[in-house]
């Protein structure tokens, strides 16, 4: 099948398609005569892993190490996979407290500014970020 007509399948756009192609994600069985390039059901379940990765938010690095598992499951163990899955999820992990911290800090700011129609000049979010020094809450 072309290009097209897999983005299409998968609900994806052509360029993404050539972003994993040209990332080494996948790649297409052949090229036409023509030079389009023609790609197989092998190629579509490959993206449709993909994208399953990605969804679940595997970055592209991660996603090609699952890859080349994938393709040769009897040389790697299930712990090898594992353990890219459980560093994914300690980093997903603490980007959520960070976003808390985050969270905890922009509500605090909010709840010390009264919010009206006077002059920034004596804006409380504005003071509290002027006087901090790089500390988080």
């Amino acid at each position: 099948m072309k290009i097209g007509e897999l983005a299409k399948r998968l609900n994806i756009s052509t360029d993404t398609l050539r972003y994993y192609e040209n990332n080494g994600l996948i790649s297409a069985s052949a090229r036409t005569d023509s030079g389009y390039r023609d790609y197989a059901e092998v190629q579509e379940q490959q993206l449709r892993f993909v994208l399953r990765a990605k969804a679940v938010g595997f970055s592209l690095s991660e996603i090609k190490e699952l890859l080349k598992i994938r393709i040769d499951k009897q040389q790697y163990q299930c712990d090898e996979v594992k353990t890219i899955t459980l560093a994914k999820l300690t980093l997903v992990q603490e980007r959520i407290r960070e976003l808390q911290c985050f969270e905890r800090s922009l509500t605090v700011l909010a709840e010390r500014c009264c919010g009206g129609a006077e002059p920034a000049e004596h804006c409380s979010i504005l003071t509290t970020l002027e006087e901090l020094d790089g500390h988080h809450s």
